[in-house]
């Protein structure tokens, strides 16, 4: 029942070049990811490291909060409310906001803090662009 995966999401400013690290020093596969800024490295064990360059139109995330754990959900159609689900459930359970959900071309995301204030990247991927990765 529970279809949440968890992954790694690391923030790079040349996104396709550290990707190219790590799949290279892994000997790991390396895939395009969601957008152009995006890709995914994934290990033979089947955990993902999927590295992005941020938003212009954001800072970029402090060194601490470079490298989270990201839980996705299942693709949806209608991704916000489906992550506003989980974020909800999140804050029942002690975990704070740092960045509000929001609705991105790739889906939704939210970034929240666990009750011990450890980064935690939430992701509702939209059913188009989950279907092309």
């Amino acid at each position: 029942m529970n279809a949440i995966q968890i992954s790694w999401v690391l923030a790079a400013e040349d996104s396709a070049r550290l990707a190219t690290f790590y799949s290279e020093l892994f000997q790991a596969k390396l895939n395009p990811g969601v957008a152009e800024h995006h890709c995914i490295v994934q290990f033979s064990n089947g955990t993902e490291l999927e590295i992005y360059r941020p938003s212009r139109r954001r800072s970029f995330p402090a060194r601490g909060r470079a490298l989270a754990p990201c839980l996705k959900l299942p693709p949806s159609q209608e991704p916000l409310p489906e992550l506003q689900r989980l974020l909800s459930n999140a804050l029942q359970r002690g975990g704070s906001i740092l960045e509000e959900a929001r609705l991105e071309p790739f889906g939704a995301e939210a970034w929240i803090h666990d009750p011990e204030g450890n980064p935690l990247l939430l992701l509702a991927p939209l059913v188009a662009v989950a279907s092309i990765a």
